[in-house]
This record gives structure tokens, C-alpha cells and sequence, in this order.
């Protein structure tokens, strides 16, 4: 029995012994390192997840500074509030473990901090030797991705030692600045490899051991992933799709059922969460429709990089080889096509199993060439099942070139948007002045008289004003957001807002919003809320709005309106309610929406004097309001090219790809003639000068002979051939003459012809020029 018990515990030592050998081998397991930059404390954000001051791995005395202003899309103060400021180089020293890769993760909220101009800030970011930024500004940055905040984030290579240097160095310019809100470091698996160059079949890619930037990560047709869903505690973000597809059809969201399970087998999870697996985007159920469309992706990129372009896919609803087949083109190159077009099932050999391809791509610098497109087709080379193609996620990764550089160069403000923040400088800046003026002096009583005197006298021709009742003044006198002495009256309140909102939406004056309510008649008064009162107004002589009237004792003050602004300016949904405008002027603050005139869900449900709703309508109104949900939960944010229709459509036109956009169910129905004619019509009519746009005769005209080429192009053709000097164009414009003539019973041609010169003189009625 003693032996026994001997024996035991001379086994259970053993064992001990060499469990200390093995971690002792294997050395210290790779830690996670999160630091709010700027903060002297620690703190936890809005998800959980815990950060620490950075203090300690700095080298150096170096500011730090607090935003005074948090964005409305920044649910958490940490880690986006403080911020670590450099005025010279600077290094963090982080430890690391040996021959391990991670993500670095650099966060950047580029708003106001005390005594800074954060149009000042341009700086350089080397870590581990990589140059990860160049001359950077967050701010120009943030404004072109119409983005309030920014992460960088970096798959760093395996290196020999203990410790990163992440150093951050100001550029030369004068009062230049680096800052820094958050650094992330995570340990990661290998989950990268090497490949074939899309293009180039005898070229191959390693990015085995190579720094490599992740630019793009998305859940095709699935919703936004935060970092604590992600698989592998790798704290990744994937976002929705929407906002890269490119073209008139965008496919169907196809979504696996509850009981779907994610079988990753050899293929390690950490490689992208089950979530990602259980939704894709595929292009529908008529096989026709299907062939006459790719499903396209379109991402901007840096030239001079190489790419690599991860797709993820998993079946969930076939369970056979060749029932769906397709090709998988990346920039017009054929990365996976017949007769080896992509089978998903006959990839992984079952239904429910995800796999992942990478195709690398090189991006030249050529004007109109930097972007990556990525394009489905079903292929009919097997004649599978079905004429379909799907996918379920999509990460792009550009590697570091020959010199260790990750860094490209800011991004260009669309011209609608530089022409913006121009002006809106230029107007803060006569307002400065004029302040500085109106302080300067004596005259501060006798430009205070003035002033009123022309208010006044104002506000006694306004119509819908009562002869009987006092000039206008502000409701709530004692309210806490009637702004301080300025020249314009208005209130210094929009002057936090950002310029993007301020671009978006339109800034209505206070005689405008009374004008619009016959003086906030108590009669117009159609809702209570916390904000305030709601009024029916009209607004433009016939567009009926809904006005918010602030009440200052309410709950709500400056800050909810200013988010408010911020948040529902950037947002154009079908199912949501739009912000057109804000009135912010003497003291008075009013948010200007659609009207709805049909009233509430509330009303329709309870009142009598409303139609009932039937169960269809109801479950269309539930419809209605989750894809408005969906919307905000998967995110607005389009890329500059289609943030405007307009913008979007000139941008096809130039790259000469303007077929893309068709309605697939119309495409090849368009003659090219006419398609042509109308796309030249429609981009004359976008010039940004008004004398370089059209009149709306030479709209009508061309527009007219658009249909002609429609209905007749090859003879259209063979009239301008046989005609001498005369146009087909001008034939057509003698025609839609004798059309306008018959319509206004004008007499004959000749007649016309005969009595004037100049036939625009007649039908000047028609044909304005100073039209626009």
C-alpha cells in the first residue's frame, strides 16, 4: 500500500516536471496589448473590451490632448477621446514574442484638440522597419471617406526579437504634428500563403513572410461584425457589402437557416467567424437575367502595389458538383475560369464546409486604372444546374513593395466635396472677420440699434405675420442655447458641425421656418416630442415638410440636436424618414423633415378616422422598417464615386463603362447609338459652370433624338450619309419642329420659315436659353 502510494506521487511530480519542461520550451504565450493613447487611466469601451494608458511604453515627455468634440458615430469615449500628441520623433516600445505575427491596429479621430489645427497634422509611421504611413493627414483622410474616425490596421511579419518600435515622426512643414487615439497589437496564426499573380501564370506571390495592409474586409450580404465576434479572439471588423457593389444589379442576400451549421474541418477557424459563412450575395433565379450581368465589386486602390485579394466561400442550400458554376475575373483577368471555373462543392466536397481562394493582383499607375474589380459570371462550359455565382466574403491585403514601404498617398477630395469645404472656409472666415470688426471700436451700440431697427423693419414684410402681433422674438428667452453676440445673428451652434453635414443637408433661415409655419401657429402643430413641438409647414411655395421646434427645457438640448444633424444628414433611405435641413439662428433650433402625410403607424392602428391597415399592409410596414434597420445596422458609407448618382454616373462615363449601370432586365435592348447620345446629354447637363450646361431646348432636342436613334439607328445612319450638310441631328430638330407646330397650331414650316429668319425667335415659347 505504501509502495503504491509511492509510486503515485512520485508519477504525479513526473508529471508536473514535464508539463513545467514543455511551457518552459514553447516559451511565454503571445499577449494582446490595447492602449488608449493620450489617457493617464485605464478604461473599457463600449463593447468591453479593456485598454490601457500608454504611458509606460513611450520614450519621452510627450502632450496629450482631449477632442472636444465627440462624433455621433463614436459610441464610446474610449479609446477615440484623448489623444497622444508629437510635435517631434517619438517611439513606442511594445513587447512582442519572437517569430510570432500580429495585427497592429493604429486609430485616428481627426477632430478639434485644444491649442492644434488638425489641418496641421502630417506625419510618418515606420514600425518594425515598414514604413506604414508618409506624409498622412488623417484629417483630408477622414473627409474623403466622409469617415469620423479611421483605423489602419497591418498583418505584421514575423521578426526576431522582443520588442516593436513604432515610431512617429511630424513631416517638415510648419506647426506640423503626428497624433496618435489607440494602438492595437494581436497575436494572429500564419493566414497567409503564396499564390498564382492574377494575369501572370508563370508568376507566383509569397506572403508568407511579408507586412501586408488590410484594406477592405466584408461580409458579403451579411451585417456588421464587431471585434468581439470575430473567431480566434482576433478582434477583427468585417463590414457589409453594399457600398462596393458596382452596376445596376446587385444580386439577391441569400441567408442560411437557423439550424445551419459551420463545419470548418482542416480549415482553421480564425480564418473568418461563422457568421461570414451563413450569408452571401448571389445573382438570382432567372437564368436569363442572370447571363446578361456580372455581380461586381468595386474597390479603390494605391498603384504600384501588389494585392492579395481573398474570396471566402461555403454552400449552404446545393449538395452537388456542377449544379452552380462560375467564373471569377479580377481587373478583366481571368483569375478562376473555364474549364477550372469555381465549383464550390466540388472545392469542398460537401455542403456546409467553407473554404477561402487568394488571387494576387498588381495595380498599375494609369490614369482611370487604380481600383480592384472583382466580377462573377456563370459559366456554361459544364452545363451546370443553374446559371448562378455566390460568394460570402471578400478581404484585400496589399503587401509591402521591394523597399519595405506600405504607404500611399492621401486621398483626392471629390471635386463636389473640395468646392464644398472651400466655401464653407471661406464663409467662416468673413465671419471671423466681421466679428473682429463689430468688436473693434466704439460702435457696438450704435451697430446693435442698426441691427434691430433692420430686423424690425424685416420682419413686418414677412408674410403670414399678424399686423396685430409684436415683432418676432424667440419663444424660450431663457433658453441656454441662445447664442452669444455675433454679426450674422445665427447661432454659433452649427459652427461645430462638420462640413460634410453641413454640405448634406440645407441651412434654413429663421424668417424662412416662420414663413413655413404662418408664425409656429399653434393650428400647424401636428406632434410633441422630446425635442420639442412638431409643426406642418410648407417650404418652397408647395413642398410640404415637418418642422422640430426646439424646446430648450426639455431633455434634449445643443449636443442631441448637433447629433442629430450629424448622424441623419448622411443618411437617403427609401424606409427612413430624411433630414432635409436646419434652421440655427437667433436663439431657435429647428430640424426640417419629410411629411408624412399619411400620419403614424399609431394612428392607422388606433384611431377610427384612419383606414384600418389589413395584415398584408402590416406585414409590408414591418418589411419596410427592417430594411430601414438593416440599413443603419450594416452602414451608409459609400465610396466617393457613389456617394451621388450624378457623380457615380460621370464616373462610368469617363472610365467609358457606362453600360455597366443598365438595368440588367433592359440591357441589350439600348441601341449604343442612342445610349451615347442620352449619356452625352445627361453629362452636359452635370457641368459644374451653368453657361457650360444645356439649355432645356437643346435638352429636348437631343433627348428627342436619342428616341430616333432608339427606334431607327442604322437609319439615322444612312440619312447622315445622304444628306449633304444637313445632320441627321438637324433633320430630326425640322421634324420635332413640325411636331411643336402641329401641337400649337402654328401654321406650316415654310410659313415659318418665311415669316422669320430665325425660327428661335418663334418658338421662343419652347425653347428658352437662359433655361436651366
Amino acid at each position: 500500500m505504501h509502495a503504491n502510494i509511492c509510486f503515485l506521487f512520485s508519477l504525479a511530480c513526473f508529471t508536473v516536471l514535464l508539463n513545467e519542461l514543455y511551457v518552459s520550451a514553447i516559451g511565454p504565450q503571445p499577449q494582446s496589448l490595447s492602449l488608449n493613447c493620450g489617457s493617464e487611466n485605464s478604461g473599457t469601451d463600449g463593447d468591453g473590451r479593456k485598454w490601457e494608458s500608454d504611458v509606460k511604453y513611450i520614450t519621452g515627455n510627450h502632450p496629450h490632448a482631449r477632442a472636444q468634440y465627440q462624433d455621433s458615430s463614436i459610441v464610446s469615449e474610449v479609446p477615440y477621446m484623448d489623444a497622444r500628441i508629437f510635435t517631434s520623433e517619438a517611439t513606442y516600445n511594445l513587447p512582442i514574442t519572437e517569430k510570432t505575427r500580429y495585427w497592429l491596429r493604429l486609430s485616428f479621430y481627426p477632430s478639434e484638440y485644444s491649442g492644434l489645427d488638425i489641418s496641421d497634422s502630417y506625419f510618418s509611421v515606420v514600425a518594425g522597419g515598414v514604413t506604414l504611413l508618409n506624409n498622412f493627414s488623417a484629417s483630408i483622410t477622414a473627409q474623403a471617406l466622409t469617415q469620423a474616425y479611421l483605423i489602419k490596421e497591418y498583418s505584421l511579419a514575423p521578426m526576431n526579437s522582443h520588442i516593436l518600435n513604432v515610431t512617429f515622426k511630424p513631416t517638415d512643414k510648419p506647426e506640423a504634428f503626428a497624433f496618435i487615439n489607440a494602438i492595437e497589437l494581436v497575436p494572429t496564426p500564419d493566414l497567409f500563403g503564396s499564390g498564382t499573380m492574377v494575369g501572370f501564370s508563370d508568376q507566383t506571390f509569397d506572403a508568407t513572410d511579408g507586412t501586408l495592409q488590410t484594406m477592405y474586409r466584408l461580409n458579403v450580404a451579411g451585417q456588421y461584425i464587431s471585434p468581439t465576434k470575430d473567431s480566434g479572439n482576433l478582434t477583427r471588423t468585417w463590414y457589409n457589402d453594399a457600398p462596393y457593389l458596382f452596376g445596376a444589379a446587385t444580386g439577391v442576400n441569400l441567408q442560411s437557416n437557423e439550424s445551419f451549421e459551420v463545419r470548418y474541418g482542416e480549415l482553421a477557424e480564425s480564418v473568418a467567424p461563422p457568421d461570414v459563412y451563413r450569408t452571401a450575395r448571389g445573382m438570382g433565379y432567372y437564368k436569363d437575367v442572370n447571363m446578361k450581368f456580372n455581380l461586381t465589386w468595386l474597390f479603390q486602390a494605391d498603384a504600384n502595389f501588389t494585392y492579395v485579394v481573398r474570396l471566402h466561400f461555403c454552400e449552404f442550400q446545393l449538395t452537388k458538383v456542377n449544379q452552380k458554376v462560375f467564373n471569377i475575373y479580377i481587373n478583366n483577368q481571368t483569375s478562376q475560369v473555364d474549364p477550372n471555373a469555381a465549383d464550390i462543392i466540388g472545392w469542398t466536397g460537401e455542403k456546409g464546409v467553407p473554404t477561402y481562394k487568394d488571387y494576387a493582383v498588381f495595380v498599375k499607375e494609369r490614369e482611370g486604372d487604380e481600383e480592384i474589380r472583382v466580377d462573377l459570371h456563370p459559366s456554361t462550359y459544364s452545363k451546370p444546374e443553374f446559371y448562378d455565382a455566390s460568394l460570402n466574403g471578400i478581404e484585400i491585403f496589399k503587401m509591402s513593395d521591394r523597399s519595405n514601404n506600405l504607404a500611399g498617398p492621401n486621398p483626392v477630395l471629390s471635386e463636389m466635396l473640395a468646392n464644398h469645404i472651400a466655401k464653407a472656409s471661406h464663409k467662416a472666415f468673413k465671419t471671423d472677420n466681421k466679428v473682429v470688426m463689430g468688436t473693434v471700436g466704439g460702435v457696438g451700440a450704435l451697430l446693435f440699434a442698426v441691427v434691430c431697427v433692420a430686423v424690425y423693419q424685416r420682419t413686418k414684410r414677412i408674410p403670414g405675420f399678424d399686423s396685430n402681433t409684436s415683432t418676432w422674438l424667440p419663444v424660450y428667452g431663457n433658453s441656454h442655447t441662445v447664442s452669444k453676440s455675433s454679426i450674422s445673428g445665427k447661432s454659433s451652434q452649427s459652427s461645430h458641425l462638420s462640413t460634410l453635414a453641413q454640405g448634406l443637408c440645407r441651412h434654413f433661415t429663421l424668417p424662412e421656418m416662420q414663413r413655413a409655419t404662418k408664425n409656429f401657429d399653434e393650428s400647424n402643430v401636428i406632434g410633441v416630442g422630446g425635442f420639442g413641438k412638431v409643426y406642418k409647414g410648407v417650404i418652397d411655395q408647395a413642398t410640404k415638410v415637418a418642422i422640430k421646434r426646439s424646446n430648450p427645457q426639455s431633455e434634449q438640448g445643443v449636443n442631441e440636436f448637433m447629433t442629430e444633424i450629424e448622424m441623419l444628414s448622411k443618411l437617403r433611405h427609401k424606409h427612413l424618414v430624411s433630414l432635409i435641413g436646419f434652421c440655427d439662428e437667433d436663439g431657435e433650433m429647428c430640424l426640417v423633415y419629410d411629411y408624412m402625410a399619411l400620419g403614424t403607424m399609431r394612428e392607422h392602428l388606433y384611431n377610427t378616422k384612419k383606414p384600418r391597415l389589413g395584415w398584408k399592409q402590416r406585414l409590408e410596414v414591418c418589411i419596410g422598417a427592417a430594411r430601414g434597420l438593416h440599413y443603419l445596422h450594416t452602414g451608409a458609407n459609400l465610396p466617393k464615386e457613389q456617394v451621388s448618382l450624378a457623380d457615380w454616373a460621370l464616373h462610368c462615363q469617363k472610365k467609358g463603362i457606362i453600360e455597366d449601370i443598365i438595368d440588367p432586365h433592359i440591357k441589350g435592348k439600348i441601341t449604343p447609338e442612342c445610349l451615347k447620345k442620352f449619356a452625352e446629354t445627361a453629362d452636359k447637363c452635370l457641368a459644374e459652370s451653368g453657361p457650360e450646361r444645356p439649355n432645356m431646348g437643346d435638352v429636348l432636342w437631343n433627348l428627342e433624338f436619342a428616341l430616333q436613334l432608339q427606334d431607327n439607328p442604322e437609319g439615322s445612319k444612312h440619312r447622315s450619309q445622304g444628306e449633304g450638310n444637313e445632320t441627321s441631328e438637324e433633320s430630326i430638330r425640322n421634324r420635332n419642329l413640325e411636331m411643336h407646330r402641329n401641337n400649337l397650331s402654328l401654321g406650316s414650316i415654310s410659313e415659318v420659315n418665311e415669316g422669320s429668319e430665325d425660327s428661335g425667335d418663334i418658338f421662343s415659347q419652347i425653347v428658352n436659353p437662359k433655361g436651366r
